[in-house]
């Protein structure tokens, strides 16, 4: 398999978790690939006409991208379970956190082009604040959810969650969420410690 990822991705980033999670990082070729939204890249076009990370190339040939679509893949190859399988109360859970997860690093990742990739003079005060609004909801809402984030199962759930978090603090180093968020806290500092979370850990081109 081949894996076109970007350094700075929280959802390339979370497939790699997914990868090693699963024990199937071996299995895979992981290409370092430079996207930004105002400039084409390409070499990845051809292969995924969103020009976006994470884009998989599968044993058969075949590609995949969005990160939901390549993760999936990657835990129904490795066979861990992430994706709880069966309909109900547990697979809905994780894809809801998993939904959270991605829906504050989509904000934030707004957030970070708006003030690095327009112009001074046409960057929107309002836009920003009400992205980061989404960002710190969610950061709230998963503050009282911390506990069972803590007892339940590892999931695609916990996992979006973390990487979204990590992308946070690479980013919005300011921001210090931590302080009035504890309990998530605690649980982000004690899964980042993970194997899997320290082998991907974001980092500046």
């Amino acid at each position: 398999m081949q894996l076109r990822y970007s350094i700075t991705s929280p959802y390339a980033r979370k497939a790699l978790v997914v990868a090693h999670e699963s024990g199937i990082i071996d299995r895979i070729e992981i290409t370092p690939t430079m996207v930004l939204p105002t400039l084409l890249n390409e070499r990845l076009k051809p292969e995924n006409p969103l020009v976006k990370v994470p884009t998989l190339i599968t044993d058969e040939g075949e590609t995949l991208y969005d990160s939901r679509v390549v993760c999936e893949y990657l835990d129904a190859v490795g066979g861990k379970g992430l994706f709880p399988p069966a309909p109900g109360p547990a697979r809905w859970t994780a894809l809801r956190r998993q939904s959270l997860g991605d829906g504050i690093s989509d904000a934030a990742i707004l957030v970070r082009f708006e003030n690095w990739l327009r112009p001074e003079e046409r960057r929107w005060e309002l836009w920003v604040d009400g992205q980061m609004r989404k960002v710190r909801g969610g950061l709230d809402a998963l503050e009282q959810e911390a506990e069972a984030l803590s007892a339940d199962p590892l999931t695609i759930g916990q996992i979006a969650i973390a990487c979204a978090i990590g992308y946070f603090d690479f980013r919005y180093e300011s921001e210090r969420w931590r302080d009035t968020r504890p309990k998530l806290a605690a649980w982000y500092d004690a899964f980042a410690q993970r194997p899997s979370m320290l082998a991907t850990q974001h980092r500046n081109p």
